[in-house]
């Protein structure tokens, strides 16, 4: 499902809107529902497939072996097994992590309006609550709060988005998780890259933890790809030019992520000042919202 705007509310009457035709693109983004993506992602998949946990994972000087339902053995593992990474853990390489002291509630509504493929954003002195548009008149909810919500939870989420869609109605069961920021101390060892969750954990308040993890792997890609033609693919010295060309971005995402989500929990009267003052001068600068809006779609 293609976003076509964004509507981006503080918690002071301050709005950010951004506008997909008046940027000159087709769409600001598009909307997959994760069992669409990893369905597509598998049946794309040309080589033999293992579905079954990692049990041991050697690093020898001239390949890795790994232990699943059979024994494999090859000159590169990439660890993209999410936050809690067996293959990170079994490279001994660390990651520092903090929790965000808020958990992420997900669901799917039916909505009585239209969203006309538009997403919103409500910043809520410290929760976050977004509704991004699907096919079929639904919603998908992402709300980061400090508490579990109420048993009555497409009444909470009318009342908090300004019943902007109307009256809602609650499709699938909603599910939690834990907030967390993490950060592996290395990207990469002799014969292992991490990439997507298992390098790195923002907050979902961008909608861009996902990205990040694909730019990760079109980044490995193209290095591996260019490599020169007798050198080995798991040599630390060629996995460190991929480790480099993702430092600045993952850190710039990360640091942006993190000082808004702070900034718009603050209780102090002067940065709710600061902040709204903030979004209402951004979206009067049309120069400026587009540029984001270019940074964010590459």
């Amino acid at each position: 499902m293609p976003v076509l705007a964004m509507r981006i509310f503080g918690d002071r009457s301050s709005l950010l809107e951004f506008d997909a035709y008046q940027a000159g693109v087709p769409e600001l983004a598009w909307i997959v529902e994760d069992r669409v993506l990893q369905d597509a992602l598998w049946q794309d998949l040309d080589i033999p497939v293992h579905r079954s946990p990692c049990q041991e994972m050697q690093l020898n000087p001239e390949e890795v072996a790994l232990t699943l339902d059979v024994r494999l053995t090859a000159k590169l593992v990439i660890g993209a097994d999410g936050a809690n990474s067996f293959v990170r853990n079994s490279a001994g390489i660390a990651a520092t992590e903090k929790s965000y002291g808020q958990i992420a509630v997900v669901a799917n509504f039916r909505c009585e309006r239209p969203h006309a493929n538009v997403a919103y954003q409500w910043f809520q002195r410290g929760a976050v609550l977004a509704l991004l548009p699907l096919p079929g008149n639904h919603v998908s909810m992402v709300w980061s709060t400090p508490s579990a919500l109420g048993e009555n939870v497409a009444d909470e989420v009318e009342r908090a988005s300004g019943g902007v869609l109307g009256k809602l109605t609650l499709v699938t069961p909603p599910r939690s998780y834990a907030l967390r920021r993490l950060a592996a101390e290395r990207m990469v060892a002799p014969r292992v890259a991490l990439a997507g969750d298992a390098a790195h954990v923002i907050h979902p308040l961008a909608g861009q933890g996902l990205n990040l993890g694909l730019q990760d792997a079109r980044e490995l890609a193209r290095v591996l790809a260019e490599r020169e033609p007798s050198r080995d693919p798991g040599e630390v010295g060629l996995l460190r030019r991929y480790e480099r060309s993702r430092a600045e971005p993952i850190l710039a995402m990360d640091m942006m992520v993190d000082t808004l989500f702070r900034l718009f929990g603050a209780e102090s009267d002067f940065l709710a000042v600061l902040r709204n003052a903030g979004l209402n001068l951004t979206d009067r600068l049309p120069v400026v919202k587009n540029m984001l809006i270019r940074q964010a779609i590459h």
